[in-house]
C-alpha cells in the first residue's frame, strides 16, 4: 500500500474518532483531541488546533513526524501535540491516544481524587482504580511524565485539575476508554450522593479483569 493512500486512511480515521468525541458528548466548542499513529510511516496524526469538530475534515487533521515533531501536513497541529508525541515515545505498545475534560471525571481531576473500583465495569476495563496524578503545568515533558509515572495497566488516567487521557492499541479503542471513565466517573458521583461507596477487594478486581480480557468478546 502506498504510504499516501496510508496516510490519508489513517487521517480518516482520527477525524473520525475526533468527530465521535463530540457525538458522545465528551467535549465543547474546540477543546480536547484524539491521535493514532503509523509508526512504520514514522509518523501521527492528530485534531488541528482550535477547530471545531462540526467543520472537522480529514484534510484539517495534521500529520507530524514521530519524534521531531514536524509538520508534514494538514492544519496547524493542537497544543497537545507534544504530550502526545512523547506518550506514543514513551510506550510503543500505543496506537491511539484521546484527551477530553468530560465533566464527571474532570469533575474529579478538579480535586485530584483517584475514581475508586468499586464497580464491576471499572474492574473490567481499568482493572482498578482510575488514577489521578497531581497538578503539573503543560510545559515540557511534565504532562507526559505526570501520565507515565501514576497510569496503572487500565487505559486511562485523570490528569490533576486538568481533564482525562486515555490511551490504548488504537484510536477506537482510546475513544471507549474515555467513553468508559466519562459512564463509571458519572456512575460514582451519584453514588456518592448516597453514601460512601465500597471498593472492590483485589480478589474480586482480578477475576472480573481476567474475565473480561480472556473470555468476554468475540
Amino acid at each position: 500500500m502506498r504510504v499516501g493512500k496510508r496516510l490519508r486512511t489513517l487521517q480518516e480515521e482520527v477525524c473520525r474518532i475526533n468527530k465521535a468525541l463530540a457525538v458522545a458528548g465528551l467535549v465543547t466548542s474546540t477543546s480536547g483531541n484524539a491521535s493514532g499513529v503509523d509508526r512504520e510511516a514514522g509518523v501521527m496524526v492528530i485534531k488541528p488546533s482550535g477547530v471545531e469538530y462540526g467543520e472537522l475534515t480529514w484534510k484539517m487533521c495534521a500529520v507530524v513526524e514521530l519524534g521531531t515533531g514536524r509538520h508534514i501536513a494538514g492544519g496547524k497541529p493542537s497544543v497537545d501535540t507534544r504530550h502526545h508525541l512523547l506518550l506514543y515515545e514513551k510506550d510503543e505498545s500505543l496506537g491511539g491516544i484521546v484527551h477530553t475534560h468530560s465533566n464527571y471525571a474532570t469533575a474529579f481531576a478538579a480535586v485530584e481524587r483517584s475514581i475508586p473500583c468499586a464497580l464491576t465495569a471499572i474492574a473490567d476495563e481499568f482493572g482498578g482504580e482510575i488514577p489521578c496524578t497531581p497538578y503539573v503545568d503543560n510545559e515540557g515533558d511534565q504532562i507526559a511524565e505526570a501520565i507515565m509515572r501514576h497510569r496503572g495497566r487500565g487505559p486511562g488516567i485523570l490528569l490533576g485539575r486538568h481533564g482525562v487521557f486515555t490511551f490504548d492499541t488504537t484510536p477506537a479503542r482510546a475513544l471507549k476508554a474515555a467513553i468508559m471513565i466519562e459512564d463509571v466517573a458519572r456512575t460514582m458521583w451519584l453514588a456518592m450522593q448516597l453514601g460512601e461507596p465500597k471498593e472492590l477487594g483485589k480478589e474480586e478486581i482480578e477475576k472480573w479483569w481476567g474475565r473480561y480480557h480472556t473470555v468476554y468478546g468475540q
